[in-house]
């Protein structure tokens, strides 16, 4: 029988799965995925169920200062002309940002669910793999109900992705049978940015909507788990890679990492025309101006410790492309290792 909201534990903003060692036998990995299972049955949340949608302070209102982007976590709360904004359309704008990142998120975890059922079709009898991906296909369906439904009550007639990823949602989920370890990577890449920055969000301690903040308790909760399996799964696999494979993979990791962030993170030119944010503020916040750029590559603190530990950012023209594509920098010393805070961008 499902828990209440009450009996459950709350959302954690920090991961509350351990790492384990890089090199792990065959029997190590099934015990972690055993291990990953176990806590999805221990510890899982149900969209309709752990949120107490009906309740007044649930209500989502457009007065509701709340709203307002966090200075210290989203870029665009943290440029002058967003500040220098009426709090009423600062409250609409922040309103309709977390729609859209929450619209995204739904259909990046739509294609990841599809995705996966493609993996573990493959999958032969007694596959451990088999039953913690269905755990996670399972809360990831709970997040897309959860996430809609937010969207829903926000009202703002937010698309999510740009047009051409809508139209690619039908082909992606076959990576998932067809190039398993580069569709793990991409889940990784759409789910990093979001899972960063909600982590971000609920360190800073700000006072957020109910409805946001439950929502993302949750969701930071169980992506630990989801996160931690990719961890896994891309160290495990890098050793079974082709040398020609591992050269390719070695160079298309960036590249995934870079496009999906963009898909996820930047604002769509829809939102950039109904609040005539000006051309100068959007290449300023994605990613023109230093303190952008930082936010940018703080995003993959855990990706760029992962890459190091797969033995897939040791070439030079591996190390390039992380470069070329602006998201080199130091890696983690351990998974969800807080960001350093970063200063507003000035004009």
């Amino acid at each position: 029988m499902s828990q209440t909201m009450h009996d459950r534990p709350s959302g954690s903003p920090v991961a509350d799965v351990p790492d384990v060692p890089v090199d792990v036998t065959p029997e190590q990995y099934a015990d972690i995925l055993r291990g990953l299972s176990q806590a999805s049955v221990d510890r899982h949340f149900d969209a309709f169920v752990d949120v107490p949608w009906d309740h007044p302070d649930f209500d989502v209102r457009a007065d509701d200062p709340r709203w307002v982007l966090p200075a210290d976590v989203d870029p665009l709360g943290a440029h002058p002309w967003y500040q220098a904004q009426p709090l009423e359309r600062q409250i609409a704008i922040g309103q309709w940002r977390q729609a859209n990142i929450l619209k995204v998120g739904l259909q990046f975890e739509n294609i990841l669910i599809r995705g996966i059922m493609q993996y573990v079709f493959t999958l032969p009898n007694g596959s451990p793999e088999y039953r913690y991906l269905t755990h996670e296909a399972t809360e990831e369906c709970h997040h897309t109900q959860m996430f809609q439904e937010t969207v829903n009550r926000i009202g703002a007639p937010v698309e999510g992705m740009p047009w051409l990823m809508r139209r690619l949602a039908a082909l992606l989920p076959w990576a998932g049978s067809l190039a398993p370890y580069g569709f793990f990577i991409g889940v990784l890449a759409g789910e990093e940015p979001i899972d960063h920055t909600q982590k971000g969000v609920l360190r800073s301690g700000k006072d957020l909507p109910p409805i946001l903040r439950r929502i993302m308790e949750i969701h930071v909760a169980e992506e630990a788990r989801h996160i931690s399996f990719a961890h896994h799964y891309i160290r495990r696999n890098a050793p079974r890679l082709g040398r020609v494979e591992k050269v390719v993979i070695s160079l298309l990791f960036p590249v995934i990492m870079r496009v999906l962030c963009d898909v996820i993170m930047v604002p769509s030119r829809s939102f950039r025309r109904e609040f005539g944010i000006p051309r100068s503020v959007m290449k300023d916040i994605y990613w023109r101006a230093p303190e952008s750029r930082s936010r940018l590559r703080e995003l993959f603190g855990d990706v760029r410790m992962l890459a190091d530990q797969a033995d897939l950012r040791r070439s030079r023209a591996s190390r390039l492309m992380w470069r070329l594509c602006g998201i080199d920098g130091r890696p983690s010393r351990y998974r969800s290792e807080p960001p350093v805070v970063f200063a507003p961008i000035h004009d």
